[in-house]
């Protein structure tokens, strides 16, 4: 049996969730969902539309996220169904607690995979190294479970013909008591969707001149339905939050569309966004590194024609 993380964002299931379940159903492979709550109705629906067959509940893990607190019942939920594999979608939780349990069972583990087959019975990943220059094949020997942690926007999501009637299980995990726990988390107020699950996204840096002018961003965003980033450059000097910065030390990220808007790329940036579909590039230096990774370049002012093409967007959208 293969084991997925489900994860919910405000109530729903999130995309990155949704193509783990169209990987396993497409490699006609027996998994099932887990997670550390009772599921609410809205999300046991989502769940069955995604053609998820079974969720296992994990009880008794306490009332706070632990690393080594799930990661134990984690090792515990894949020895009781003798699980071969644990999938997740890759990000700063599950590095912590997915490796934990996989370690505790004697696996091996790779986080932000970009591919992911299975041929003969045997798992086979791809990862970018070395932000992004060259790209590692990855094969899993030995008897232990594995643990692989993908990076969202990677696989196709398929709609199941029908929604499945999924079985919900409740699994004791019964770890022992951490020795730290997240007492709370908390949440921003934007309703725009988490950079790493974003299918676009309109990313600003120094070349928008100042602060006030990520506004124009904004504003392209919501016409594209997609959200905001920034380069670490103006998350340094306080633009933006932290939160919305791309790179190497903020968010990695594999939309369909990156507009980069003012960004020279350096290294560090395009280590975080390299993998995106379609790149376009907008800077007054033609010799700007970002032009070297785009799909469509425009050599000019950001501040100038940013508006422009929001306009071009609306007439079109």
């Amino acid at each position: 049996m293969i084991l997925c993380y489900a994860e919910f964002d405000q109530n729903k299931l999130k995309n990155s969730t949704k193509e783990l379940s169209s990987w396993c159903l497409e490699q006609k492979q027996n998994f099932a969902c887990f997670g550390f709550a009772e599921l609410t109705p809205e999300q046991k629906t989502d769940l069955e539309n995604a053609g998820v067959p079974s969720y296992i509940q994990m009880t008794n893990t306490g009332d706070s996220y632990s690393s080594m607190g799930w990661g134990e019942a984690l090792a515990n939920l894949v020895s009781a169904k003798q699980s071969k594999a644990v999938l997740a979608t890759s990000n700063t939780q599950t590095k912590e607690f997915v490796a934990a349990g996989i370690y505790k069972s004697q696996g091996s583990v790779v986080s932000d995979v970009i591919a992911l087959s299975l041929d003969a019975g045997q798992f086979k990943a791809q990862k970018p190294l070395y932000a992004g220059k060259c790209i590692s094949s990855i094969k899993f020997e030995g008897e232990g479970p594995v643990g692989i942690l993908m990076r969202p926007n990677q696989i196709q999501v398929q709609t199941p013909e029908s929604p499945s009637t999924i079985q919900i299980e409740t699994f004791e995990a019964s770890p022992s008591a951490p020795g730290c726990v997240l007492k709370i988390s908390v949440k921003g107020s934007s309703e725009k969707q988490d950079l790493t699950e974003a299918s676009r996204i309109v990313s600003g840096g120094r070349g928008m001149k100042e602060p006030e002018n990520f506004k124009l961003l904004e504003d392209l965003a919501d016409t594209l339905g997609a959200t905001v980033g920034a380069s670490r450059a103006v998350v340094d000097v306080g633009w933006v939050a932290h939160s919305m910065q791309v790179g190497q030390t903020g968010k990695t990220v594999s939309p369909n569309l990156y507009i980069a808007c003012g960004i020279s790329g350096a290294i560090q940036h395009l280590a975080g966004m390299s993998s995106s579909k379609v790149i376009v590039a907008i800077n007054t230096d033609k010799e700007a590194p970002i032009f070297e990774k785009a799909t469509y370049g425009i050599v000019g002012d950001a501040l100038e024609l940013v508006p422009k093409l929001n306009e071009a967007f609306k007439k079109a959208l």
